[in-house]
């Protein structure tokens, strides 16, 4: 009998297919906790062998069987450190569960950038009749360029190839295909198939140049922050537009207010930004080139945020029952 302990909300169906599995006992917390580690009963750790959870326990360690941890997030930094490798455990997170809603996301403020959707909303509020030519632009044949082609690049990719948009990639790792990674039925580019040209990273400058729009598709890391600056932002084409849903200190804010201010890039949508909250003095609320929206492309408030998630659990733990490999598992050098 496999033990499963569940620290988060419930989706009905996720649920009754997890009971159904064989030789498995569900537990669900009666308060599941999604924002703030705490201590969690040690009688009732001692003997789950599959924990669900947004942050673990304070007290993992008294989790003695623990094999496998399920989380609900792509960032996985609340595992880091907290030596699961050491003890055998195995640690898989939620990526793929956000490519649906950021890829829809980046669509939506490429075309609103690209019409000056917001020049058209100050016109309507202030009663202007303008039927100016750069309200009345088309995506068909222009290039996205992604950074990074994971699964929200490449669902992306899906969503502007069936716009008539050509797709460039720029990856350390190239458009191999994908396994053993979840992902929505139907969505995505499993194979590689879709760019249009792929850039290797001693090819950065001529990517940045060939791209009408640039999509940051990559984790915040040690190595990728502050990864575009002045050199990366000037190479772009002064017609090209930047969408970060991704994580704000891949830029440097400086050089991207520069960016914004003198001209180097047309505008700018950011749905992840320098400070949580911005402060409303933020010179990038008021700049007519850019979107900001408050981190919210893919979020837990998605209609469709839980049954993913329970989705990744069930067939994880049918994966791991079989002995196969398991979904978006963490590599134990990612977990040190």
């Amino acid at each position: 009998m496999r033990k499963i302990l569940v620290d988060l909300r419930v989706d009905d169906e996720g649920l009754r297919r997890l009971r159904a599995l064989p030789e498995t006992e569900v537990v669900l917390l009666d308060k599941p906790e999604e924002e703030r580690e705490r201590p969690l009963p040690a009688e009732l750790l001692a003997d789950v062998d599959v924990l669900a959870c947004s942050l673990p326990p304070s007290n993992i360690a008294d989790a003695r069987s623990l094999g496998l941890v399920q989380i609900a997030s792509a960032g996985y930094t609340q595992l880091v450190g907290i030596g699961l490798p050491q003890r055998g455990v195995r640690a898989c997170n939620a990526l793929g569960v956000f490519d649906v809603p950021i890829a829809e996301w980046n669509i939506a403020m490429m075309d609103n950038l690209l019409r000056d959707l917001r020049g058209m909303i100050r016109n309507q509020e202030l009663g202007v009749w303008d039927r100016d030519n750069r309200f009345q632009r088309e995506l068909r044949g222009l290039t996205v360029g992604f950074w990074g082609y994971g699964g929200i690049g490449r669902e992306t990719a899906r969503l502007a190839k069936a716009l008539g948009m050509r797709v460039h990639v720029l990856s350390r790792s190239g458009v191999k295909e994908r396994t053993n990674v979840y992902r929505v039925p139907g969505t995505g580019d499993l194979e590689g198939k879709l760019p249009d040209r792929v850039f290797g990273v001693e090819q950065k400058m001529d990517f940045l140049a060939s791209v009408d729009f640039l999509v940051l598709a990559m984790p915040l890391t040690k190595s990728t922050t502050g990864i575009m600056g002045e050199t990366e932002l000037q190479a772009l084409r002064p017609t090209a537009y930047v969408l970060n849903p991704a994580r704000g200190p891949l830029i440097q804010e400086q050089a991207l207010l520069a960016a914004l201010r003198e001209g180097w890039i047309a505008g700018a949508a950011l749905d992840t930004h320098y400070y949580y909250p911005m402060p409303p003095e933020h010179p990038l609320w008021k700049m007519p080139n850019v979107i900001m929206t408050p981190h919210i492309s893919g979020s837990s408030g998605s209609p469709f945020f839980l049954k993913r998630i329970w989705d990744i659990l069930v067939q994880n733990v049918e994966r791991l029952q079989q002995g196969q490999p398991l979904l978006n598992e963490l590599r134990e050098e990612e977990l040190q």
